[in-house]
Order: structure tokens, then C-alpha cells, then sequence
């Protein structure tokens, strides 16, 4: 089987889908790689190093997938990439499915693609999670962007001239990213505060160290695959109060609140952005589906009411080696059991639940027609 490994088009996207690594797994399997060449650059890796594991390079995004029986990305193909792969060939990368107007036309393609935001979330599926690995880059990075925006320090500080307090953190979200910015923000000396909807996260908060802000639900606050689910009006106002209390005291405020399918819920309004200390800090995490704040700017840092609004998109791709380096993993993880040594190709067994959840697409047909009821234009 040839796999394509194509270098990425859609503006600041410095993340590669293989890394000189995944390439000589891949090799090792039977498989034999392109690589287009550059691909790798913006994240470190080198043509001289792909070449180095076995793979073959070539020029141009069209020569490194024509002949390709799968093609691997980061971002989903666009109307002019779809156009260089052959019909019948697989595609796995990150599709957005919720907001991509292309989905029924990767199905007229004749693609077999795989949507990597929806394998399940089930242990045999962990090593295969993009979602996961790149929220965690996501939530590191994030407390790393409010250092750089924050004018003091993180850490308390006893020093001649006196004493620095600690800078007070507030996570908004206790999912992967929000747990890992607690993780880090704490590592770096900061008090910090969560708030989620779930109770359940309340005791992996307090693992690390923070403080968990609940505001008491009546109904199950977690879905099926352990996200959170959309709350009712009095829930609501009563979340509304307690993050209005809470976030005036805070110094930072890293949000990452996403329901699947739906825009961010507003979580920090323009009033409560006002109740902010001048200099204080939100880097909203959201942003591209929203914000969790209103007045965040897509892919801007600005200042309001004193306050500097970080609304940074694609946080991941700020740290492309690792973000490469664990995507590639994942995906390695996702394909290799299909790998079919008889055939040399790809053995969809669609009673597998992780081939079944994350195939949308088929031999000409769409497999998730609910993903075409969201709103999405085909």
C-alpha cells in the first residue's frame, strides 16, 4: 500500500500528519511512503530525515498523492486538494465534521475517509485520540501564551524589596486541555480555580492541586463519550452568578468550554470582563467556535476594559514538533491494525466500533447523515 504524506496548505498550519518515525513504522509494516517534499519543515523534521527511514520525495501536493491508496493529513482536504487524490483512495485526518460544507462531496469523490475528531473515546481507542493529544498541547501551551501577555509574575516571591503574591488562575473547562493548563499553571507557582459542569472532574481538579468551583446540577452534566452536555436556564444563571464572583478575583482566565456541534456557551461575559483587574489576562480558548467570551477577536490579541483578550487560534500548531510528533502516533495507532498483509490494503471491518464511528464516508456513500442535519451545507 502507498501512503501519501502531503504538506499542509491552510494558513499558519505548521503541524505534519507523519514524522520521520511514523514513516519507518509505517515502512515496517509493508507500507511504502511519499512524502512531499517540505512537508515536515515548519515542524522540525527534515526531507534528509524522512528519507533516511525509507521514504520517497517528491514535489508538489498533487505528485505526492495522485498515486496514493491512502493519504494522510492534518487538516481536512480542501475543494483543491480533493481534486489530486485518486478516486477509492482513503483519507484520515482532523475534519471538523460539524462546520465542513465538504462532507457529501468527499462521499461523491469516491473517498474512504476517516474523521479523526470521531473515533470513540473507549480504552482500546486512548493511543489513537487526536482530540486528547492535541488538547493537551493545547492546555500547556495555553498558560504559556497569559505568561507572555501578563505583566507579573506566576509564582509567589519573597524578595528584599518584599513580597510578590501569587498570579490567580481561573479554568474554565476541566477536560484534557483545562486539566493540563491546572497542571502547568501550577507548576509554574499560580493559585488556581476550575469551574466545569461535570461533578466527575471535581476529584482529577483537586488532584492537581486546584480548587474546584461547583455549581450543584440536577441532571447528569456529562454525555456518553464524557463530554459536557448543553445545561437548562436555571443551571444557567446560577453558573452565570458563581463565575461572575469568582473571575473578578482572577488574574488570568483560561477558558476551553466546547459543546461537539454547538458554538461555545458564553461563559465570560462583557460585564464580567469589566469586574477585571486592569492587566488581567483571558485566553480564550474557544474562539474559533464563539468563544467562551464575546468580545474575544478570531485569531487577534486585543485589549478591552484593561484587560488583554488572547483569542489565539489553532494553539497546537504553536508547538508543531510534539503536535506532530503525537498526531503521527495516533495515527499510526489507527491504521496499522487495518493494514491487511494479503491484500496490501485497508480491511474495514465495520463491526470494529472504531472503524465504524470514525468512517464517514465510503464507496460513494455518506455514512453519518446526522452530521448533515447539523447545519452543515453539502
Amino acid at each position: 500500500m502507498l501512503i501519501a504524506v502531503p504538506a499542509e496548505t491552510q494558513i499558519r498550519e505548521k503541524r505534519v500528519a507523519a514524522t520521520p518515525d511514523s514513516v519507518g513504522r509505517f515502512i515496517a509494516a509493508g507500507c511504502d511512503v511519499v512524502v512531499q517534499r517540505g512537508a515536515g519543515i515548519a515542524a522540525s523534521f527534515t526531507d534528509a530525515a524522512y528519507e533516511a527511514k525509507g521514504a520517497t520525495l517528491t514535489d508538489g501536493f498533487a505528485a505526492a498523492c495522485a498515486g496514493a491508496d491512502l493519504v494522510l493529513k492534518v487538516r481536512a482536504l480542501n475543494e483543491d486538494e480533493m481534486g489530486a487524490v485518486k478516486k477509492g483512495s482513503a483519507v484520515a485526518s482532523l475534519v471538523t465534521p460539524f462546520s465542513n460544507p465538504l462532507l457529501q462531496q468527499y462521499a461523491d469523490a469516491g473517498l474512504t475517509y476517516f474523521c479523526m475528531e470521531m473515533v470513540p473515546r473507549i480504552s482500546r481507542a486512548q493511543s489513537m485520540d487526536v482530540l486528547s493529544s492535541q488538547a493537551n498541547i493545547a492546555g500547556y501551551k495555553s498558560v504559556l501564551l497569559a505568561m507572555e501577555h501578563y505583566q507579573r509574575f506566576f509564582p509567589m516571591l519573597m524578595t528584599a524589596a518584599g513580597t510578590v503574591q501569587p498570579a490567580k488562575v481561573l479554568v474554565m473547562g476541566a477536560g484534557v486541555a483545562g486539566l493540563q493548563a491546572i497542571a502547568t499553571a501550577r507548576r509554574m507557582g499560580a493559585n488556581v480555580e476550575s469551574f466545569d459542569v461535570r461533578a466527575a472532574a471535581k476529584e482529577q481538579v483537586e488532584s492537581l492541586g486546584a480548587k474546584f468551583v461547583e455549581v450543584v446540577a440536577d441532571a447528569d452534566a456529562e454525555d456518553a463519550g464524557g463530554y459536557a452536555k448543553e445545561m437548562d436556564e436555571d443551571y444557567k444563571r446560577r453558573q452565570s452568578e458563581l463565575i461572575a464572583k469568582h473571575a473578578a478575583k482572577a488574574d488570568i482566565i483560561i477558558t476551553t468550554a466546547l459543546i461537539p456541534g454547538r458554538p461555545a456557551p458564553v461563559l465570560i461575559t462583557e460585564e464580567i470582563v469589566r469586574s477585571m483587574q486592569p492587566g488581567s489576562v483571558i485566553v480564550d480558548m474557544a474562539v474559533e467556535m464563539g468563544g467562551n467570551c464575546p468580545i474575544s477577536e478570531l485569531d487577534q490579541v486585543v485589549e478591552k476594559h484593561g484587560v488583554t483578550l488572547v483569542g489565539v487560534v489553532n494553539i497546537p500548531a504553536l508547538m508543531a514538533t510534539d503536535a506532530s510528533s503525537l498526531y503521527a502516533r495516533n495515527l499510526v495507532n489507527f491504521i496499522t491494525p487495518m493494514l491487511d498483509q494479503e491484500s496490501g490494503g485497508l480491511n474495514l471491518n465495520m463491526e470494529d466500533e472504531v472503524i465504524e464511528g470514525s468512517l464517514i464516508c465510503s464507496a460513494g456513500e455518506f455514512l453519518k447523515p446526522q452530521l448533515l442535519n447539523q447545519g452543515v451545507s453539502a
